[in-house]
């Protein structure tokens, strides 16, 4: 009895060390669980909700930044011109965040993309 639990105890520890010190332990561990998660995102309603959602938040602060820049870029006023160009990066952050966050969760929707969600966003020249 007692050298069963010594065997489970022995087990127990090298597969602990195996999981949490060992880099293909915890590359296993990541695939395993990433595989799971992705399984569970690709079904999951409210992960396909909480995508679209920040999508649509992204495309809307995107949107009110260019139209701020195309509103200010030709202006005379020197102030407008740097409310323009600040408008102009803020856009551009936002697509660049935007693009990225798209190719990350591609997966969510596979080939049903919803019409008013944008493949990609343009950078503002």
């Amino acid at each position: 009895m007692r050298k069963g639990w010594i065997v489970s105890a022995l087990i127990a520890v090298s597969l602990l060390f195996f999981f949490a010190a060992n880099p293909l332990g915890i590359m296993a561990w990541n695939s395993w669980f990433g595989i799971v998660q992705r399984a569970d995102d690709v079904t999951s309603y409210k992960t396909q909700k909480k995508v679209e959602d920040t999508c649509r938040s992204m495309i809307a602060s995107y949107e009110a930044d260019r139209l701020i820049y195309e509103q200010y870029k030709d202006s005379s006023d020197e102030e407008k011109q740097s409310w323009a160009e600040q408008a102009k990066m803020r856009a551009n952050k936002t697509a660049s965040s935007y693009n990225n966050y798209i190719l990350e969760n591609s997966f969510v929707w596979g080939a049903n993309v919803p019409h008013d969600i944008a493949g990609k966003l343009e950078y503002l020249t």
